[in-house]
């Protein structure tokens, strides 16, 4: 049992209608987050709130055995266009059902019953795990620093995620 950290390959991507590479705070927050915790920031895409395009921009990296997770920020609400779980959960080899719960028990704790329209998912893919959040900047620290970050850190007791999708475990 190694005290080191295992260095994942995530990649994250943004889904929003107006977000550009310039204005996409919460992604840049989740590249930030995953390089000072050692991780190497593989790949970065934004793609429109649509179906078809989250898929799309998701299935190349589930395809790819590199990357071992994903972050996707965005679509997770009940607006109009908002489709990102509609998008990934028929990806999902097996979904991480605790992931939006957990979510939505510490954010309870900073928002308070506005939790409750917070769709947040997460799954296994191919063995790549992938985490959908809100895309506020709140919401997407709050998801990485107190649920994301732990599980992807290969030194995280009793349990994690980084033996799954590395092979090691």
């Amino acid at each position: 049992m190694s005290n080191e950290l295992t260095p994942l390959n995530i990649a994250v991507l943004t889904v929003s209608d107006t977000r550009t590479e310039d204005t996409d705070t919460s992604g840049h927050l989740l590249r930030d987050g995953l390089l000072e915790a050692g991780h190497h920031y593989y790949d970065h895409k934004i793609v429109i709130d649509n179906i078809y395009r989250i898929r799309a921009a998701t299935s190349q990296w589930i395809a790819d055995d590199q990357v071992h997770a994903i972050l996707i920020t965005g679509g997770t609400g009940f607006h109009g266009r908002d489709s990102t779980p509609e998008a990934m959960t028929p990806l999902f080899d097996k979904t991480i059902d605790g992931f939006g719960e957990l979510f939505r028990q510490v954010s309870f704790e900073q928002i308070g019953s506005s939790t409750i329209q917070s769709r947040c998912v997460g799954g296994l893919a191919n063995r790549t795990v992938i985490f959908c959040l809100p895309g506020s900047n709140n919401a997407c620290q709050t998801g990485w620093e107190h649920i994301i970050k732990p599980q992807l850190d290969s030194r995280q007791k009793p349990c994690n995620f980084v033996g799954l999708i590395t092979g090691r475990g």
